[in-house]
Order: C-alpha cells, then sequence, then structure tokens
C-alpha cells in the first residue's frame, strides 16, 4: 500500500495528509519593482528575484517568501497548495467536486517562448536558469506549425522520477528531474509563477531511455478550467490539441540531430487517476531523497522548510548564497537562429 503523502504544514514541517488536503483557487497579481516580481497569490505568497543577465549562462530567478527569505521551488514549495485561514476559518473555494484536488505548479517556460528555461536541480536552492549544452544556451525549435513550447512548462514541486526507479510500466528508470507539466489554459504566464492547476491526465515520454512523465494540467483560474476535468474533456473541448503535444514531444529533439523521442502506452494519453497516481509516487521518490533514504543521482537538497531532512539549513546562510550571484544586469541579444522554421 502506498504511504500518505508528506504535505509542508504552515511550521514547516512534513506532515502526513494527502487525501484529506483540497486546493484552493489562486489570484495572482503581479508587481513589478526593478529586478524583483512579486505574486501575490490568495494561498500563498512567493517573490522572484532576478540575478546575473538574461540570456546568458549566468541568468538565475531565486525564489522567496513573502517575508524574504530565500527557498527551494523544488523542495520548500509545497505540492499541495496550504489552505489560507483567516480569523481562524479555513477559505473556501468553489469546487467542482469534493475530491478536487488543486497542485502548485512552478512555471518554468511560458507558451510561445523557446529558451529552455529549467529549476537547477543541481545548483543550491535550485534557481530557475537556462540549460546550457556543450557551452551553448539551449533553445527549443520552432518546428513548424508551432513557435517555440505550445503550452506553458514547467514543474511540480516536492517531486522527483528516481533515476534508481523502473516503472513498472514503462520499463525504464526516472530522469532525475521534478515531473513535467503541460499547463494548457488560455493565460500565458511568467518564468517563476506559481500557479495552482487541475490535473487532467498524463503522457509517458521516453526520452533517450528514460521514464519521462508529462502532466496534463490547466490553471484553476482559467476560464476554461470550469469545463476541462478529465482527459477527455480535453479531446473534446480542444480538437487536436492532444495530437500536437505527441507530435511535438516526439520531434523537438530532431532539429538537434538526435532521434524521435518515443512513448509508453503507444503514446496515448493515460486519464486524470492515474496521472495522481504517478504524482504521488514521484512525492514519496522526492521524500525519500531529502530525507538522505536514496541516492540522490547529484541532486542538491539544500532547503529551509524539510523536517527531518539532513540538507535543511538557515535562512541566513541562503541569503549569504544567494548575494554569490551576479547582481541583475541587461538583457543580452539572442541569435536570430532562434526565430527559423524547422520542417520535420
Amino acid at each position: 500500500m502506498m504511504r500518505p503523502l508528506l504535505l509542508r504544514s504552515s511550521l514547516g514541517c512534513l506532515v502526513s495528509g494527502f487525501g484529506s488536503f483540497s486546493g484552493y483557487r489562486n489570484k495572482i497579481v503581479t508587481q513589478a519593482a526593478a529586478a524583483t516580481h512579486l505574486y501575490c497569490r490568495k494561498t500563498m505568497h512567493y517573490q522572484t528575484e532576478e540575478r546575473g543577465h538574461p540570456n546568458s549562462p549566468d541568468y538565475r530567478i531565486y525564489f522567496k517568501t513573502k517575508e524574504g527569505s530565500y527557498i527551494s521551488p523544488f523542495h520548500d514549495i509545497p505540492l499541495i497548495p496550504e489552505k489560507e485561514e483567516g480569523s481562524g476559518v479555513p477559505a473556501k473555494r468553489a469546487k467542482q467536486n469534493e475530491h478536487e484536488v488543486l497542485f502548485n505548479m512552478v512555471v518554468e517556460v511560458p507558451r510561445w517562448s523557446n529558451a529552455k528555461m529549467e529549476i537547477a536541480t543541481k545548483e543550491p536552492l535550485n534557481p530557475i536558469k537556462q540549460d546550457v549544452k556543450k557551452g551553448k544556451l539551449r533553445y527549443v525549435a520552432n518546428i513548424f506549425p508551432h513557435k517555440g513550447y505550445i503550452w506553458n512548462y514547467g514543474a511540480l514541486p516536492q517531486t522527483w522520477e528516481d533515476p534508481n526507479h523502473t516503472d513498472k510500466d514503462t520499463k525504464c528508470c526516472g530522469d532525475n528531474d521534478p515531473i513535467d507539466v503541460c499547463e494548457i489554459g488560455t493565460l500565458v504566464c511568467s518564468p517563476g509563477q506559481v500557479i495552482q492547476v487541475k490535473v487532467l491526465g498524463i503522457l509517458a515520454m521516453i526520452d533517450e531511455g528514460e521514464t519521462d512523465w508529462k502532466v496534463i494540467a490547466i490553471n484553476a483560474e482559467d476560464p476554461d478550467a470550469k469545463n476541462l476535468n478529465n482527459i477527455e474533456d480535453v479531446r473534446k473541448n480542444r480538437p487536436g490539441h492532444l495530437e500536437a503535444t505527441v507530435d511535438w514531444f516526439r520531434k523537438y529533439k530532431v532539429p538537434d540531430g538526435k532521434p524521435e523521442n518515443q512513448f509508453g502506452f503507444d503514446g496515448h494519453f493515460k486519464d486524470k487517476d492515474f496521472a495522481v497516481q504517478i504524482i504521488k509516487s514521484t512525492h514519496e521518490h522526492w521524500r525519500a531523497l531529502v530525507q538522505s533514504q536514496t541516492n540522490s543521482g547529484g541532486i542538491e537538497c539544500k532547503n529551509t522548510t524539510c523536517c527531518n531532512s539532513p540538507f535543511t539549513f538557515s535562512s541566513a546562510e541562503a541569503r549569504s548564497l544567494v548575494q554569490l550571484a551576479p547582481p541583475f544586469g541587461n538583457r543580452y541579444p539572442m541569435s536570430p537562429e532562434v526565430d527559423k522554421w524547422h520542417f520535420v
């Protein structure tokens, strides 16, 4: 039997209770000031702080609490949003049904953009950075008719696809990253934004022999969220979207000289219940990771809130670490090659 998921209480400790938590819709207010962007949500408040130069290898987006304490988006943002309390009474939100559960999603890449931004899993505090390969910044190609990423792309915090674990269905090990999310709503998000999403289904991509799950979800605040509750709703209400998603993931590395990606289940999407079970499993693997119960695979596990974790360090230590990063500077120009069309 699967153990219950562990979530962060108001004291920052890990507590049991996956089944007892339900999501609460978020309202995001973006307030820009210099290099700091404040995302105020109904249930939580996070700030992001830019360091380095955008479009350069030194660019980083760090995360902070509303009090200004630096945190890891990988380890310190809970998988399931915490309840907001006012005068001792939990906040309420309209739910489609009593079993609806929302998940926090950390947005790494806005829809239609090309820079391959990602949580830096092997750096302390796990800021968002642009991936680098062979000394060059990585951009996904525009594969006709698509422009960049075709959804808001990101990850679920407090999940980990364990490279030591072989999935019973795909027969492949995990890819050593948080589980990926394709948010298919109508709103374009920003890098570092934390939103609450409804899970609709999941796709099993096999990337160079590793299991790389792709959760299909929608922002709970999206105007279309009330109409999309499972993968069949997506198929009916967004004709061609799921097929485009498979096509995108199959071909996006081909312009780089790589072979097409493969898929488990013959490229068919699994339903919401299956997706939630995969999320539970990856959360269990993350818990073992931060409690040093498994081989870390090179993952940086420093955090500021996880009880029973040998990697917890103080807010002062976290601040000192961020201050070592270069200050925010001017945006560097992108190569014209980023806008090139590819026909594959």
